[in-house]
This record gives C-alpha cells, sequence and structure tokens, in this order.
C-alpha cells in the first residue's frame, strides 16, 4: 500500500488518499478516506438558541423546556431504553459511513445522519447525558467536516448529484444541524446549514440554468419538495428571505403538470389517496412542511390543506393504534390489514404522522391533535421499538411476531427520533396556562404569570401509576404564593373523572378541560382519578366479527409466549366470539418473565368456560419475540 496524499484540513479531520497494488500484477486500486483523530471530541455548549423570525400565528400551546422536564413512570422508563439500548448502542458507521467513502451504501443512506443528531439533541437536553453528548459532538463533527466547498452535503458522486434521495437526504442534515445549533449555540452547524440552503436556492428554480426540483426526486417529487419543512427552519434561524422565497418555489412546483399537486388535489377531492402517488411518508412530511409554512406565513389556504388531508387520515386510513399505511401507500377507504404480509404501520409513517399532529395541536390548541398524539405514543410508536433491545420493527403489525432489527435503515432512524419528540406534548402552557396533557409521572418547572403580573417559579410533580390507574396527585410547589390558573385535560376514554384540592371537586367532562384557578401556596395537592373503562372496538372490515381491548389510551394484545393456547385455537374454537366479563391486573407471579419490560398484565375470565386468557399492552406485546394479535373474538359484556 503506498499513500497518495495525507491532507488536514483541521486538527482533528484527515483525508488520507492511498493506491493498493497486486504484487503479482499491474492492477491496483485507488481510494481516499475521511478520518476524525479526535475520538473522544467534546464541543462546549455556549448557549440554547431561539429563531430569528418568529411565527406570524402564535401558537396556543407552548412546552415547557426539555431540560425542565424529568420522567418518573411507564414513558420515562421508554425514554430511558431509547437512549441506552438505542442511540448509544447505535451503528455509527451505518449513520455516517457513506459520507465518509461516497457513494452511498444505498440511495437514502444519507438520511440516517440527521434523523440520529435530531433525536440525539432532544434526548440529550431531557437528560443530560454525558456519552450521548460526545457521541452526537463527534458525529456531527463528521458530518459538517465532509461538505463540499459548494456546500454540497449528499452520498453520492458528481454524475449522480440531484437524482433519487439526494435532497431528501439534505433535508434531513439540515433538521439535524439546526437541531443541534439551536440546542448548543455552535456557528459551524448553522454555517453548514447556510451552505445547504444556498446551494438549493442556486440548483433549483425556474430561471435559466435551473433544475425543476420534482424531477431531482422520486413519488412525482414529493420526496425532494419535502424541503420545505427544513427550509422553513432555516428561514426562522437565519431571516434570510431567499430561502422562504425557495419555499413558495416549492408550493409552484408542486401545481406543474408533472407535480403532486399536495394543496390543490386535496383541496379538490378531500382525498389523500388521490395526492401525488398517495405514497404515504413522503406525502405526510410535506403536509409537515405546509403547516410549518402557514405558521410563518399566515396564509390559511395551507391550513385548510392541512386539516383536510389529516381529516381524511382520521377518517379513512388510520389504525387503531395510531399509524397508517399498508405496503406504504395510503390505500381504499377504511382497507386496513394488519397482518406481517400487508407491511402496515411503516415506521416513518408512525413518527412523521406524530410530527404533523404536534404541529397542528401546537398551532391550533385543539384537543383533537392531542388525542391522535396520545393514541399513537401509547400504542404504534412504543410499538415499533424493542424496549429490551433497542430494535425497531420496519412495519409493525398488529397481528403476528413483531420483525424487530437492529441494523440501520430508515424507520431504525426514525422511531427513535419519534420517541424524542414525545415530551413536547406531555405538559406546557395552553395559552399561557400550565396544563397537564398525558398523565405520566413526571416533574416539570415553569415560570408562571401571577393574577397581579409577577413572574413566579412554579414546580409540578405529578406522581402516581398510570397508565396502570387513573390515581394521581400533583404537587404544586411555588417560589411564592400567588393566584393562577392550572388546566388539567380530560381525556376521552376516561370516566367519573374529579380533581380536588383541600375541600374543593372539580368534576370533568371526557374530551374537555378543566381549569382551577385559586391563590396557590407551596406544596398544595391536586388529587386526581379517573375511572379507565375497558372497551371493544369492532374490526371493520377487514377483520369482521372480531375485537380489539382498549383500556385507558392503550389498545391490549394477545401474546402466545405468555399463554397455554394459541390464537389461532382461541379464534377456531369462538366461532360465535367470547365475551368477556372485565379485565383484571394479574396479581399472580410469573405471568411475565423477569426480563419483561412493563408492569401491565391483564387476566381476563372468558364467559361460559373455565378459560383464562391473559393481555398485555400492544407496545409490550412480543418483546420476546412472542405470536401476538390484537383482533380476538372477544367483547367486553356490559
Amino acid at each position: 500500500m503506498t499513500f497518495s496524499n495525507f491532507k488536514s484540513s483541521t486538527e482533528n479531520v484527515f483525508n488520507v488518499g492511498y493506491q493498493i497494488n497486486d504484487n503479482n500484477s499491474t492492477l491496483f486500486t485507488q481510494k481516499e478516506q475521511f478520518f476524525i483523530a479526535a475520538n473522544h471530541l467534546e464541543i462546549p455548549v455556549l448557549k440554547e438558541v431561539k429563531p430569528l423570525v418568529k411565527n406570524k400565528i402564535q401558537n396556543n400551546y407552548n412546552t415547557v423546556a426539555f431540560q425542565d422536564e424529568r420522567f418518573t413512570g411507564y414513558l420515562g422508563t421508554r425514554f430511558e431504553k431509547n437512549l441506552t439500548q438505542r442511540l448509544l448502542k447505535v451503528d455509527e458507521f451505518g449513520l455516517i459511513g457513506s459520507y465518509l467513502d461516497r457513494p452511498g451504501i444505498h440511495p437514502w443512506a444519507g438520511e440516517h445522519i440527521g434523523k440520529y443528531l435530531e433525536a440525539a439533541c432532544n434526548v440529550w437536553k431531557l437528560t443530560g447525558d454525558q456519552d450521548l453528548k460526545k457521541q452526537m459532538d463527534r458525529l456531527m463533527y463528521q458530518l459538517i467536516n465532509t461538505q463540499k466547498e459548494d456546500g454540497y452535503l449528499g452520498t453520492y458522486t458528481p454524475d449522480q448529484y440531484w437524482t433519487s434521495w439526494d435532497v431528501w437526504s439534505h433535508k434531513y442534515n439540515l433538521h439535524g444541524l439546526l437541531t443541534y445549533y439551536a440546542a448548543t449555540g455552535y456557528m459551524p452547524a448553522l454555517e453548514s446549514c447556510v451552505k445547504i440552503g444556498n446551494l438549493l436556492c442556486k440548483t433549483f428554480g425556474n430561471k435559466p440554468g435551473q433544475m425543476d426540483i420534482i424531477t431531482a426526486g422520486t413519488h412525482m417529487g414529493m420526496a425532494a419538495t419535502s424541503v420545505l419543512d427544513a427550509m422553513v427552519e432555516l428561514y426562522k434561524y437565519t431571516a434570510d428571505k431567499k430561502y422562504l422565497d425557495f419555499c413558495y418555489y416549492i408550493l409552484e412546483a408542486w401545481d406543474q403538470d408533472n407535480g403532486p399537486k399536495v394543496i390543490s388535489s386535496i383541496l379538490e377531492t378531500g382525498k389523500i389517496n388521490k395526492v401525488g402517488n398517495n405514497k404515504s411518508y413522503e406525502m405526510l412530511s410535506n403536509y409537515v412542511g405546509l403547516i410549518k409554512l402557514y405558521q410563518i406565513t399566515g396564509d390559511k389556504k395551507f391550513l385548510k390543506a392541512t386539516e383536510l388531508a389529516w381529516q381524511d387520515v382520521v377518517t379513512n386510513q388510520l389504525y387503531i393504534t395510531g399509524t397508517s399505511s399498508s405496503h406504504e401507500y395510503f390505500q381504499e377507504d377504511n382497507y386496513l390489514p394488519a397482518g406481517i404480509k400487508d407491511n402496515m404501520g411503516e415506521g416513518c409513517v408512525t413518527t412523521t404522522w406524530v410530527q404533523l399532529n404536534q404541529n397542528l395541536f401546537e398551532t391550533t390548541g385543539d384537543i383533537k391533535y392531542l388525542n391522535e398524539l396520545e393514541k399513537t405514543v401509547y400504542n404504534h410508536l412504543l410499538a415499533a421499538e424493542n424496549p429490551q433491545t433497542g430494535c425497531v420493527s420496519y412495519y409493525t403489525p398488529l397481528i403476528g411476531k413483531k420483525p424487530y432489527t437492529c441494523h440501520i435503515t430508515c424507520c431504525q432512524s426514525s422511531v427513535p427520533r419519534g420517541i424524542a419528540l414525545v415530551p413536547k406534548f406531555t405538559f406546557g402552557n395552553m395559552e399561557k396556562t400550565p396544563t397537564v396533557l398525558f398523565y405520566e409521572p413526571a416533574f416539570y418547572k415553569d415560570k408562571v404569570i401571577t393574577s397581579g403580573k409577577s413572574s413566579i417559579d412554579v414546580a409540578f410533580n405529578l406522581e402516581g401509576n398510570f397508565p396502570e390507574s387513573g390515581n394521581l396527585v400533583l404537587t404544586v410547589t411555588c417560589s411564592k404564593p400567588g393566584t393562577f390558573p392550572i388546566s388539567l385535560r380530560v381525556p376521552y376514554w376516561c370516566s367519573n373523572y374529579t380533581a380536588q384540592v383541600g375541600d374543593s371537586i372539580y368534576k370533568g367532562s371526557p374530551n374537555q378541560f378543566i381549569t382551577i384557578t385559586r391563590k396557590w401556596k407551596s406544596r398544595e395537592n391536586v388529587t386526581i382519578r379517573f375511572d379507565m373503562p375497558a372497551t371493544t372496538i369492532p374490526g371493520g372490515k377487514n377483520y369482521p366479527n372480531l375485537y380489539a381491548v382498549q383500556r385507558g389510551p392503550q389498545v391490549l394484545a394477545f401474546d402466545e409466549s405468555l399463554n397455554s393456547v394459541s390464537a389461532n385455537n382461541l379464534i377456531s374454537n369462538s366461532k360465535e366470539g367470547v365475551a368477556i366479563s372485565h379485565l383484571a391486573l394479574a396479581t399472580e407471579s410469573g405471568i411475565l418473565p423477569a426480563n419483561w419490560i412493563g408492569k401491565q398484565a391483564y387476566s381476563v375470565k372468558l364467559l361460559n368456560s373455565n378459560e383464562k386468557i391473559v393481555l398485555v399492552p400492544f407496545a409490550e406485546a412480543s418483546q420476546t419475540d412472542g405470536e401476538m394479535r390484537v383482533w380476538l373474538p372477544v367483547q367486553i359484556k356490559n
């Protein structure tokens, strides 16, 4: 082997060119590889950065800072597993390798590092984990040092620039690097984003010599034009109007003859499967960008189009576990096959559905979007990541074994990112009122403006064992006494909701908020109680005469590894359907294996039979490789 060059771009980064010769012939191969010498690189945090451009449409909901949240219950366990079992054990070369030695190992290899950086930054802000900080510093540093002088930051060789998934990869690099910049204030990350933005504006457009962005990506251009989301964010952090102008160019491109008609088609038909080529992930990504463009511009047409798309998904395309798509496409109305071979619930779709609802909820404050977030989080999002191993299922069926794998694919990068977004909508301010949204045991800090217009520090500590039960205590600790309101969400699935402070009792109606305004003193308790009745959901046209059982926000599943009877035998022996009297949290020891993550196992007595079966939350089923099933021949008897 002989070295042809050895160039250092900084004291830590090297491009090494080398030639390997065959001693028995004249054959040789030449390679150039990128190396980073500082494996333990740690970049100091300067400050957390806010956008320069404020939204024209002010949010109805704003979360508290991740640093001011600490989760101690069910979701806290899953957040910790997402950190320790997935992010800290991720295949780093699988994330960055295609940048270190172009071309990439597959056409969309460039998306992974950006997704990782966004997830890692959010998890680091929540946990302060120093091992994660060192990892994300190192990977970010490697990424920006592979950027070409003209701003190109993809995984293709020059002869293949701007084909297939090239713009798509730049989109995710914008997301990851902007999130890193916002979290740390590290200017080179922003400078890298500016170079990307400038290159995109130079490359694509309607001027002579510019390319058509629709032809630069797959699925009728929806992959490439989904960069809209990231370009809105780049505009917000730089205030450079050319990036906003580029967003409007994307809208024009949508309506070209060869475009996907993301706005015009949904406004005309109201049907999401008539937009573009009805590819779910890419299309939902475009609507995430569109709602962000509405926030920054106030153009109501953008909101209307996004709401129409959302409504059609909820009405006709949504599984009961809060995901969509079969074989990665929206199907005909209410066609929701749920088996292994149906390739349902792509992890990327699940995460993008979370993003869409998160942005719609922040913008409008409408509880219907929060309901969808809760449904997805407690079911399909958590179900897609094995809490024991951190492995992720690309598709997560409702029937069969969850096909968990640990290698890098698009969904294996998306699902951890989706889980890292959840703290954004568990507690925050609804129209400046501190509001409990999810009943997760957690601790939050916030600044509250009292009726006397003074600002005080308030800590909110929610204790209980939700989602096992609806008995919780919210302790309010103020830096000094003050009069201000606190709101509590009353979930749509609960009954008999009460909140008590001292002798005052507040009753809540499902799918509403209740507000308690009083002069709060330090360490006052709000005792919250609600029932979580189990209900059955019909299987629809795909699974007639079968039902799913839901308790609280959780859909339950039959896991054969926890039962003595198989699901197939249960169905074959129950032609008329089987009634169950009630669900009881199982107290027998040994029902759940010692290594099982989760505490919920429901023992179900079948009426007119001596048999019992065990159901567990769908989000936990199949974690030990058991065959599982959501659709069953059982109904709750009233």
